[in-house]
This record gives C-alpha cells, sequence and structure tokens, in this order.
C-alpha cells in the first residue's frame, strides 16, 4: 500500500479541510457585521451556520476513521490541531470583539501547551496515557459555547438574545473549569514519568 493511500483517507482529507477552511471562516467573520439590535443579521448568521458546520467535522472525521478501520499517525497528529486552531481562533475573535475576556483564552491555551509538553515527556518513556472523558466533555462544552455566542451575534435585543447570552457564557465558564480541570488530571496521571528518575 503506498503512503498517498495509506494518509488521504476520507478522515483525514475532512480533517485537511477544516484547517484549510479555518482562516477562511475567520475572514468571512471578520466581514460580517453583528446585528446592530434592532433586526437579525443574515451576515453574522452565515458566518455563524459556517463556524457549526466547521466544528462538526470534528465528529465526521472521527466517525469516518472509526467505521472505516482507517486511524492513522498522520490523522492523530492533524486532528487535535484542527481542533485546537478552531477554538484558539475562535476565542481570539470573541477577544477582538470584546465578548470574552484574556483568562479564558489564557487558560486554554496553557492547558494546552502543559498537555502537549506532557504527552511528549510520557510518550518519550514509550507510554501512552488514555484520554480521559473530561477531554471529551471540555472540547464539547467549549465548542457549544462558541458556537452561541456565534449565532448571538446575528440576533436583535430580546429575550432570545439574552437567553442565548446566559446559555452561551454559562457553558463557556464550564468549558474553562473543565479545561483547567482536565489539564490538572492529565498532569497528575503524568506526574510518575515527569519525576522518575529524580
Amino acid at each position: 500500500m503506498s503512503s498517498n493511500k495509506s494518509i488521504w483517507t476520507p478522515a483525514n482529507v475532512v480533517t485537511s479541510v477544516r484547517v484549510i477552511f479555518v482562516p477562511v471562516w475567520l475572514a468571512v467573520a471578520e466581514l460580517c457585521p453583528a446585528s446592530d439590535g434592532s433586526s437579525v443579521s443574515f451576515a453574522a448568521l452565515f458566518s455563524a451556520v459556517f463556524f457549526i458546520l466547521l466544528s462538526l467535522t470534528d465528529k465526521l472525521d472521527g466517525y469516518l476513521a472509526r467505521s472505516r478501520g482507517e486511524v492513522t499517525t498522520f490523522g492523530k497528529f492533524l486532528d487535535p490541531i484542527a481542533d485546537k486552531l478552531v477554538v484558539i481562533v475562535a476565542l481570539c475573535f470573541f477577544l477582538e470583539k470584546g465578548m470574552t475576556s484574556p483568562w479564558v483564552l489564557l487558560v486554554i491555551v496553557s492547558r494546552e501547551f502543559l498537555v502537549s509538553g506532557l504527552r511528549m515527556v510520557v510518550a518519550s518513556a514509550g507510554t501512552v496515557i488514555a484520554a480521559s472523558n473530561l477531554g471529551k466533555w471540555k472540547t464539547a462544552t467549549t465548542m457549544v459555547s462558541l458556537s452561541g455566542l456565534m449565532l448571538l451575534r446575528s440576533l436583535p435585543a430580546g429575550v432570545l438574545a439574552s437567553g442565548l447570552s446566559v446559555i452561551s457564557y454559562v457553558l463557556l465558564l464550564a468549558a474553562v473549569v473543565l479545561t483547567a480541570w482536565s489539564g490538572i488530571d492529565y498532569f497528575v496521571k503524568s506526574w510518575a514519568f515527569i519525576t522518575e528518575g529524580e
């Protein structure tokens, strides 16, 4: 089997498309003005739907890889990068628009640096620490909260916008807590390998 066939599986193609479309989405979102408070902004609604579809491709590539028995090393490498890229670019966008705090970005980015470093240390010892459900809940909660904030930009002022705002920010807070928790959990699990030989 050639390397091209082994790498360019349907799942990996979807993941690659997700990476390519992140800057495309950002350009679209920057060009789409939010609602002025009196009516729906269909431009912002379009960018929100674009983001939601981008987020959902994470489920699609995972399903394709497992159902077709085509889990590859390339996919394991690229998929988490694509997920982090979607989240971090979206948070930077919201930070620019004044819709989130730099602390949210700090916690999420710091956790990713921590876990990535720990994975390298643990892998060098020839060990793999299984991902916990905390990571899955963290990713799902983050994506849902960000999707809600994207939709919020398209809505006029009113009960619906107020309700969506409360739900989205509560979920974002929960995502930050889960992010920190999952990072601490991974650190605890990796402690024996970090201190090995000390």
